[in-house]
């Protein structure tokens, strides 16, 4: 089954089945936004201001059968915007650690729909996705 063959409502359903990572209202047929809010960083704050660490991943279509991701780490602020950051040590392993399983359930997903996606050029060869 090729990429065109596969309609943007389908993939939506698909990648909103994947869990709470897709972010449909900034999703078009140019590409699917998912983000993780992984790690409060202030529970002391009123919870529609409370700000998080976390990820954010572009997946955006390249060819036929295939997918291109970008992602990034940072601070997801009170104003519900990300800004890329380095995230605390203490929450490094929890952010890679929920970026990993999301992407699995992701490459599982496109792969039964005989799809799939590698990494944009700029995160290189060493990154979070990278095969073991």
């Amino acid at each position: 089954m090729s990429a065109e063959k596969v309609s943007h409502q389908k993939l939506l359903r698909v990648f909103t089945a994947i869990g709470p990572y897709l972010r449909s209202e900034q999703s078009t047929e140019q590409g699917y936004f998912f983000d993780c809010l992984a790690v409060c960083a202030s529970a002391k704050v009123a919870p529609e201001k409370r700000e998080f660490w976390g990820w954010w991943l572009e997946l955006s279509p390249r060819g036929e059968q295939r997918f291109q991701f970008h992602y990034r780490l940072g601070y997801y602020d009170g104003e519900g915007r990300w800004q890329e950051r380095d995230i605390p040590r203490k929450h490094e392993d929890e952010v890679a650690r929920t970026l990993r399983d999301f992407y699995d359930k992701l490459a599982s997903c496109l792969d039964e729909l005989s799809l799939s996606a590698g990494p944009a050029p700029e995160l290189g060869d060493k990154h979070l996705l990278s095969p073991a």
